[in-house]
């Protein structure tokens, strides 16, 4: 009883925070409820018994993640009237986006099929945590039976951290960049040292 209190405690919370992180109007509002939907997710990892995949969200998507998200949206300085302008532009293009979308949604869970041994998975016995704990059984898990989607995952990452130095590094009018080859083939004589003797200057 006091189990189940606690799930819908979290899943309660969690629900909240992601419906504020869309309806909230500033941005750094809407970073701070995705934070606090992480860290109830996290929550209801522990209450599966998964406390690897728990610690592993809120390293990473709370310590990192949403803590970046956060800096940038803070430095960026979103101008909300702008972004309020064109909402009614782009508002039949985001309807009709939407539609194709949830009958995508409709069409796979109305066309969904169990697998034939399903019921024999289900039914396949855990191992207790004295023989592998959850780490163990979740990097055999993935490096076995789904090592290709995991690397193909690596490299969706890879190409996206690609594309992100890419677009940092593109040449643009009035802005001084730093030429290491420039800086290495400069002569002796560009410095000059000068003696000082103490308590005076130059």
């Amino acid at each position: 009883m006091f189990t189940a209190l606690i799930f819908y405690m979290f899943a309660a919370i969690a629900v909240a925070s992601g419906v504020m992180v869309i309806s909230s109007r500033n941005p750094v509002h809407s970073v701070l409820w995705l934070i606090l939907a992480f860290f109830n997710a996290a929550g209801l990892f522990l209450l599966l018994g998964a406390e690897f995949l728990a610690m592993v969200l809120v390293i990473v998507y709370v310590g990192a993640v949403a803590v970046l998200f956060l800096f940038v949206v803070m430095m960026l300085d979103i101008n909300m009237v702008e972004l309020k302008e064109g909402f009614l532009q782009y508002l039949p293009t985001g309807a009709l986006i939407a539609v194709v979308l949830l009958v995508e949604l409709l069409a796979m869970f109305g066309g969904w099929a169990f697998a034939p041994d399903v019921e024999a998975m289900i039914k396949a016995p855990t191992p207790t945590l004295d023989q592998a704990s959850n780490t163990v059984a979740l990097g055999k898990l993935i490096y076995t039976n789904y090592v290709y989607l995991f690397q193909a995952s690596g490299l969706v990452l890879l190409v996206a951290m690609i594309g992100t130095i890419l677009l940092t590094h593109r040449k643009r009018t009035g802005v001084r960049k730093q030429i290491i080859a420039d800086q290495v083939g400069r002569s002796r004589d560009s410095v000059e040292l000068k003696k000082v003797q103490s308590g005076r200057g130059i």
